[in-house]
């Protein structure tokens, strides 16, 4: 049947082509029987896809918090001509103006921050504590971040950085004076840390203060072009004030970086004296945010000014600090700028869903090709290649989604105890979550074709917006370094101290080695154990490989720091499989607090599909033997399957993320009707 079937589909293409080489006159019979076609039409999903699970339910475990002052947000935008509401195929989408000048969007940029500032959007953003405030100030960045990045970024860099340094490396002095003006916008604040010639490394910045105790000034001073202040968001055109990181010279010796306030515009938008700014440029994306340089020449700041939570220096210019280890005080200091990396992990995922949620709506209205002569075409989600796509796409974003709403729980949470969890889980999960955004927009573009180019369907326009996640707030391989280095730490401890591990999701490192069966059925493949198992095997025996090799180069006689350099490839795959299984650990956890129902069920499909694309798609299961050459084609051949399962409940999935249609953009909808001669006109 199948051999026949083939040959009628070459002998009708063999005809049709036959005819139009031939100019084919087709006769009276023959084009009696002949009809005008159809021409296509949009056929919304909802009317021909189920919803077999609560979506509201869904939308609830992903947002994890806040979703009545979210969705109050997304109302108050769409009410407003400032965030451009354009109507298109009978919606209305709310989406910035990318056709504006670089100039023109900073100003659209600061118009909706007064829009949302004078209904009290940023009220208690930096004069209220607790988990509770926090919370509701992270909920409205993820609004403002779907809407548009520059918008996010810029009140980012205000509020997380510039308020956040003042409330964390301040002490009541600072708080007093600035935090209330800050949080009104009296004060506009940036954040110079980055220069010219150093990014990740902040302890080599070459700014460099001096204290002066005959007036009780510090004067700062950028001593070299390398030292200028660089990719400093706000400092081009709005900010008043910055926080000045620099090396404190104290009578000759370095105490290492501390932060300064400093103004840099006078009320009237005069930059100050011995203030040079200059802008950044053009940029490949965030275009509304005024990224500038900056150099200091002798500029002169009250000795009040220093944020002295870790370190202060007396009027008479003695330096003090409880913290006397170098090191130690670097990292108390460094320790709370964790939040600009836990707001870049959670925006990364919503980016992603506005990217699948526009691609998979496409795919479930968009047609192509038919399996016969005569048949309909095919949804474009209907193809096993196009599932094979998306959908573990969309099961690592559910994945991460969780991981995400456990790192900001964990931050707001915080104690003194928990800052290094906090570091190494953020500095994990913000360059994993970024990678995948990045990743997820590029295949989202491709998905949906010619329509993807279109800066009006967003994916490839977030793609630029977007690509500078992973290289600000620490470079994503920088970041996965650093966590490696961090669990050899731990690793050290333990063993030096014969201790059991605890902390970090290491507490498995004191169980016995678990075991992987040498086949692997479909049941096992689909087991929480099995899948728990594997990615705990392999971070332990990664953890294990790599303090070999690291110690292995030291006992030769290199250095520590050579020996990490060497061994990055094994950093590097320790570093993904410590992410890994604390993602997979958290999606545990929220899928535990759900009881047995349709939703749980769907839940442990996405689990599973998470799981087992992490297997597939890295080589280091296969590199270690965690998979045997048999088990991997079983873990491929089973992903396969389970994105045929995921496939009908594709729209109830995207549709859980809970994001207004208005956000999302034509492709997603109505596209004949958006790309119709009357929308021309109109």
């Amino acid at each position: 049947m199948e051999s026949s079937s083939s040959t009628e589909r070459v002998r009708f293409r063999t005809q049709v082509l036959a005819r139009h080489l031939h100019q084919h006159v087709p006769s009276q019979s023959q084009s009696q029987s002949l009809r005008p076609s159809t021409c296509l039409s949009y056929s919304p999903p909802e009317l021909s896809e189920p919803f077999d699970f609560d979506t509201k339910a869904m939308r609830k475990l992903m947002d994890g918090h806040n979703l009545e002052d979210r969705d109050w947000l997304f109302g108050l935008m769409v009410q407003s001509n400032l965030f451009c509401p354009k109507e298109r195929g009978g919606k209305v989408f709310v989406t910035p103006d990318y056709n504006q000048t670089m100039e023109q969007q900073r100003e659209m940029t600061m118009k909706r921050i007064g829009y949302l500032l004078d209904r009290g959007v940023f009220q208690g953003w930096l004069t209220k504590t607790g988990p509770e405030a926090e919370l509701r100030k992270f909920a409205f960045l993820d609004v403002m971040g779907i809407f548009d990045h520059s918008l996010s970024v810029k009140l980012g860099v205000h509020f997380f950085l510039w308020g956040g340094a003042i409330q964390f490396f301040g002490t009541k002095r600072h708080h007093e004076k600035w935090l209330r003006d800050s949080e009104n916008y009296v004060i506009k604040g940036c954040f110079a840390m980055t220069e010219l010639g150093h990014g990740s490394n902040v302890r080599g910045i070459e700014t460099v203060t001096t204290y002066d105790s005959n007036t009780e000034e510090f004067v700062i001073n950028t001593p070299c072009e390398s030292a200028q202040k660089y990719w400093i968001g706000g400092a081009a055109n709005h900010a008043t004030h910055t926080i000045v990181f620099s090396q404190l010279n104290m009578n000759g010796n370095s105490q290492g970086v501390h932060a300064f306030i400093a103004q840099i515009r006078d009320t009237d938008g005069n930059v100050c004296p011995n203030i040079r700014v200059a802008d950044c440029g053009h940029k490949i994306g965030l275009n509304g945010v005024d990224n500038g340089r900056i150099w200091f020449d002798n500029v002169r700041v009250p000795r009040e000014n220093l944020l002295n939570s870790v370190a202060d220096v007396s009027p008479d210019g003695q330096y003090l600090s409880a913290i006397k280890n170098p090191d130690q005080r670097f990292a108390a200091f460094l320790a709370p700028l964790t939040s600009g990396r836990v707001t870049i992990a959670v925006s990364s995922i919503y980016t992603s869903k506005i990217g699948l949620a526009i691609a998979i709506r496409y795919a479930l209205s968009r047609r192509a090709f038919s399996m016969s002569p005569n048949g309909p075409e095919v949804l474009l989600l209907d193809y096993p290649s196009h599932q094979r796509r998306l959908l573990p796409l969309l099961a690592k974003t559910y994945a991460m989604s969780f991981a995400a709403n456990y790192l900001k729980m964990l931050y707001v949470r915080r104690t003194p105890e928990t800052n290094k969890t906090i570091h190494i889980v953020s500095s994990a999960f913000k360059a994993s979550l970024t990678w995948h955004n990045m990743r997820t927009l590029q295949e989202c573009r491709e998905a949906c074709g010619g329509q993807g180019l279109k800066s009006e369907n967003h994916v490839g326009h977030l793609k630029s917006e977007y690509d500078v996640q992973s290289t600000f707030e620490g470079d994503n391989n920088v970041l996965m370094q650093q966590v490696s280095k961090a669990l050899l730490a731990e690793f050290v401890a333990a063993k030096k101290k014969n201790k059991p591990f605890a902390g970090l999701g290491l507490e498995h490192m004191n169980k016995a080695c678990p075991v992987i069966p040498s086949q692997l059925t479909s049941s096992t493949l689909r087991g929480v154990h099995f899948q728990t198992d594997i990615f705990c095997l392999r971070e332990r025996d990664l953890l294990h490989r790599f303090a070999a090799e690291v110690s292995q180069h030291q006992v030769q006689g290199e250095s520590k720091e050579y020996a990490f350099i060497v061994s990055y490839q094994l950093a590097e795959d320790l570093g993904k499989a410590f992410s890994d299984r604390a993602i997979l650990q958290t999606f545990i956890e929220a899928e535990e607090t759900v009881s047995a129902g349709p939703l749980k069920n769907i839940l442990g499909l996405l689990r599973t599909t998470y799981a087992l694309i992490t297997m597939e798609e890295d080589a280091a299961f296969l590199r270690y033997g965690f998979l045997s050459r048999e088990n991997a084609a079983a873990v491929r051949k089973e992903t396969g399957k389970l994105c045929s399962e995921l496939r009908p409940h594709a729209l109830a999935l995207v549709s859980s993320f809970g994001i207004p249609d208005a956000f999302l953009s034509p492709i997603a909808f109505n596209w004949v009707a958006a790309n119709s001669w009357s929308s021309v006109q109109d």
